[in-house]
């Protein structure tokens, strides 16, 4: 009798389809003995093997010949075995195979010649997350610290935040940003180093500006003809501003002297704006001027009769412009609706809005110059975005047009108002300056009788209010018993 294999139960068989059972054991050099389904005969054995519950012989010899398939022949064998299984055995499976398939790229990439890879995934964390990624291991440690993640992060906060982009100016460490060459770069620990100290200015002018503390600077801007300043736009090395005289004077912000002078306006210039190359002034003799920012002549001179450049007028109507340089400057459209003169109006990359003396705010497409929302709700004309002649200061929702709040507290006309997502400062003809929380001035539980502090100048200065470089006497100042501080609080 030719020695045989008996197996007593059929654990491999039910580990194993049946095509692959046969295969494995024909490799194995068995051979089904006639007469029996489960007695197996050998040319390689001599002995009987008696096997039952799965012993490691037999799971030693599904691992030999497993190794030896191809790849898509394992996942198809190993695919069998899932399906024939219970869901608690499938668990147990998925909690061994979580571990395997997870990878750690960061330490792996650079292992790799892959750093840029490591570094551009982590350059999309926040400050405090890239201090935590430091601490995991000292690999990842070593890929923040050899790289420029901070650069990238600091780059990052001045391209999209104002008050950063202010700083760096201002602190002049913006020539290490956005440089093309990175050997001209400064090693990555300075801007390690850097990032606190930013971090710890914001801090100083948001506290500032709560406390009250400032630096207050005054300009003095009478002169035989003067009547008053109507308008003006700054930078750390300049003050421009539009007198009620029909001039325009530029100022060096350090020294408050005055640079130049610019005339040819016939009436009081109402607005202006300015950038590296030129300025451009809008008077009540109607016409609009552009000159040269650097030699103060007047390089163009329009006249609209309706009055990317947005002018108004007290024609009541808004003109477009396209403004390919300081002498190419075509009309693009003009926008009519307002039953009133147009008296301010501004415009980013998705609208148009012109605030008029008919009460009303309009709305327009900045690309195609279409009308959309009206905005009501005042009782007087409206001299600024979005201020009236009512002494009050509505927040709207743009989208919908609803009035959102109405702020009052100013005893005569709102004439300007700028806002940043933090806070909202409005002037008006009392010869006051105040400060809102937006935040809380959204919040509808919050009183609305509050400004951060009052203006003390008269109507023939130009202030500056430095909140960053506070003087030392006045660090531990919180109010001044000469100003009005209050808040508005949630």
């Amino acid at each position: 009798m030719e020695p045989y294999l008996v197996i007593e139960d059929k654990t491999i068989e039910l580990m194993l389809p049946k095509c692959m059972f046969g295969i494995l054991l024909k490799k194995a050099g068995y051979s089904k003995r006639k007469g029996s389904g489960r007695c197996l005969t050998s040319p390689k054995k001599s002995t009987q093997w008696q096997i039952s519950n799965g012993t490691s012989s037999v799971i030693d010899l599904c691992i030999k010949y497993f190794d030896q398939w191809s790849k898509s022949d394992q996942v198809e064998f190993v695919k069998h075995l899932i399906s024939r299984m219970c869901l608690y055995q499938h668990g147990h499976i998925n909690s061994y195979l979580k571990p395997m398939l997870q990878r750690d790229f960061i330490t792996v990439l650079p292992e790799q010649g892959l750093d840029h890879i490591a570094e551009n995934i982590l350059s999309y964390l926040d400050a405090r997350s890239l201090c935590a990624a430091e601490l995991v291991c000292k690999e990842w440690q070593q890929v923040i610290s050899q790289g420029v993640l901070w650069k990238k992060l600091i780059e990052r906060m001045v391209s999209t935040d104002p008050l950063w982009k202010g700083l760096s100016e201002r602190r002049g460490w913006d020539q290490y940003l956005f440089k093309n060459r990175p050997t001209d770069d400064p090693p990555n620990s300075f801007y390690i180093s850097l990032y606190p100290k930013i971090i710890q200015d914001i801090e100083t002018i948001e506290s500032n500006w709560r406390c009250g503390r400032h630096n207050l600077q005054r300009i003095q801007c009478r002169s035989e003809n003067s009547k008053g300043v109507y308008c003006l736009q700054y930078d750390d090395e300049k003050i421009i501003s539009g007198l009620r005289d029909n001039s325009i004077k530029i100022w060096v912000k350090t020294s408050q002297e005055c640079l130049k002078v610019l005339t040819g306006h016939t009436g009081s210039v109402l607005c202006l704006q300015y950038d590296e190359h030129v300025i451009v002034t809008g008077s009540s003799d109607f016409t609009v001027r552009v000159w040269d920012v650097n030699t103060g002549e007047a390089v163009l001179h329009l006249r609209f009769s309706s009055g990317l450049m947005v002018t108004c007028s007290k024609d009541r109507s808004i003109a477009v412009w396209d403004m390919a340089s300081a002498t190419d400057i075509t009309l693009r459209r003009v926008l009519v609706g307002h039953r009133a003169a147009v008296n301010v109006a501004d415009f980013d990359d998705k609208y148009i809005v012109s605030a008029s003396g008919d009460r009303t705010i309009k709305v327009w497409s900045s690309s195609t110059c279409e009308f959309i929302p009206t905005l009501n709700g005042h009782k007087h004309g409206i001299a600024c975005l979005h201020g009236s002649s009512g002494n009050t200061i509505r927040l709207c929702d743009i989208g919908c047009g609803a009035c959102l709040r109405v702020l009052e507290g100013h005893e005569e006309l709102v004439r300007c108002i700028r806002f940043d997502n933090k806070r909202i400062v409005s002037g008006a003809y009392d010869g006051k300056i105040k400060v809102w929380d937006l935040q809380a001035a959204l919040d509808p539980r919050a009183p609305g009788e509050h400004a951060v502090f009052a203006h003390l100048g008269g109507t023939f200065w130009t202030c500056v209010w430095d909140f960053l470089n506070v003087p030392p006497s006045a660090q531990n100042e919180t109010r001044s018993p000469s100003r009005t501080y209050t808040y508005i609080s949630r």
